[in-house]
């Protein structure tokens, strides 16, 4: 448990190390959240989950005190079909399913992210202004570069994105 918690936490360490290095001004600077729904309270959810124990919500309160934008990010609809896609998928694992039943499951997850993934670059595109840079926090299983205007590029501090096959 020790060695995970070690490798998250220099994971952080490189993204904010990757975030200084970029000399950025952040009057100028749009952040981007996984998971964060346009909702009106994006900066109220940030806050609480930075006392939760968030580091990334942490990292993102202290970007926004340097000036940068909470941008709300996510479909609030989809975030709902997704969680509760994940707790159909909870409940469903529990009582031992068919394979059948979860390559279905599998199928519809890997739809809702697609659709995330294309919300997501949409809102990107209409929110981010000319000369500003977009900061994205993103999970692994996203892949939004196909989705994105070729004059938004992208640039990967830290890890990149998983394979997916061509997604």
């Amino acid at each position: 448990m020790r060695r995970k918690e070690n490798l998250i936490e220099r994971h952080w360490e490189q993204i904010e190390k990757a975030i200084a290095s970029r000399g950025l001004f952040f009057p100028k600077v749009r952040l981007y959240q996984d998971g964060l729904p346009v909702c009106g309270r994006e900066v109220e959810i940030v806050h609480e989950l930075a006392k939760g124990g968030s580091r990334n919500c942490q990292l993102l309160l202290r970007l926004m005190g340097q000036g940068a934008a909470l941008m709300g990010t996510e479909s609030p609809e989809l975030v709902v079909q997704e969680y509760e896609l994940h707790k159909t998928i909870l409940n469903e694992e529990s009582a031992g399913r068919t394979p059948a039943a979860r390559a279905r499951r599998q199928t519809r997850s890997d739809a809702l992210i697609r659709q995330r993934d294309q919300y997501i670059a949409g809102r990107i595109q209409e929110s981010l202004g000319e000369g500003e840079t977009g900061i994205l926090f993103l999970g692994a299983f996203h892949s939004l570069g196909q989705f994105l205007p070729p004059d938004i590029r992208l640039q990967y501090p830290a890890d990149r994105p998983l394979d997916r096959g061509g997604r």
